[in-house]
């Protein structure tokens, strides 16, 4: 049985965490309200350019689309961009995206593609390192912006276009968290490149649309603006999920600090009472004695 000294000295350690953990939750939650604001109001400018999108894509076929929208003809070599966040203690968020991500690849590679992984954000680098380390394409490095954002989104749109268009791969899939709340972060897997055409939306209905230039300057301007639009959102959708995520875990941690708390301030009264009856039973015992 553990000595009174060394039970309070656990108290006073639970304590302490209890006090970090505390801080860190209301930090996260000041965060949250921020980056949900951030989420939140990005996802209409996305969703009215895949409208635009997916009425400019009615109108070009074949050769004449872009290499974006067309792709290379080929579904052979797949690219998993992978979007997890750069800070722990956010609960099984970034596991989450992981598991997603990696059953996305044994999915392509039971059906005999040729997969590779393109990782953003460093908690998801172990765990896909472990199964997949030659697979592995490229690690693009977030951690030392305090809040990334569209250069950011820039940059690595630019880097796969440039990847795609000397021929590295003939697929992407963008997987990220998407923020429905503090309780729930749901991952999902997008294909990213080529762009799809979204479908049932867009069309114009009968209206007759003129677009000067042609569909096809447009559409050269427009495609890498929405693949560096698609992964902005993904990247505020990975903010915003990782503040909900760490404030429900350090709101847990909390509560099971105080738990422990509790249960070590009940032992550590009965052991001192045991105590202090041993002593006085001692006493009493050598009164008699006299």
């Amino acid at each position: 049985m553990a000595s009174l000294k060394e039970l309070k000295d656990r108290i006073g350690s639970v304590k302490s965490t209890q006090k970090i953990t505390k801080a860190k939750q209301m930090v996260a939650a000041a965060k949250l309200r921020r980056a949900q604001a951030a989420a939140e109001a990005a996802r209409p400018y996305a969703e009215r350019l895949s409208g635009v999108m997916a009425s400019l894509a009615s109108k070009v076929s074949g050769d004449s689309a872009p290499l974006l929208l067309r792709g290379t003809g080929s579904d052979k070599r797949h690219l998993l961009v992978v979007v997890n966040t750069d800070k722990g203690l956010c609960g099984g968020l970034n596991a989450n995206i992981v598991k997603a991500a990696k059953a996305k690849a044994r999915e392509l590679i039971a059906e005999g593609k040729d997969v590779h992984f393109y990782l953003v954000g460093k908690k998801g680098r172990a765990p896909i390192k472990r199964d997949y380390a030659n697979r592995i394409e490229k690690w693009f490095d977030t951690s030392e912006v305090r809040q990334p954002g569209f250069e950011e989104a820039e940059a690595i749109a630019a880097d796969l276009i440039e990847r795609f268009e000397n021929g590295e791969f003939d697929v992407a899939h963008l997987v990220y968290p998407i923020f429905q709340s503090a309780l729930a972060q749901d991952p999902t897997v997008d294909q990213l490149i080529p762009v799809p055409s979204p479908e049932g939306e867009g069309s114009g209905g009968d209206a007759v649309v003129e677009y000067e230039p042609g569909e096809e300057e447009i559409l050269e301007d427009l495609l890498p603006r929405y693949l560096r639009t698609q992964i902005f959102g993904a990247l505020l959708e990975r903010e915003a999920s990782e503040q909900g995520a760490s404030m429900t875990a350090m709101d847990n941690a909390t509560r099971n600090a105080g738990d422990l708390i509790q249960k070590l301030t009940i032992q550590y009264n009965r052991s001192r009472q045991a105590a202090i009856t041993t002593e006085l039973i001692e006493i009493i015992a050598g009164a008699e004695a006299l």
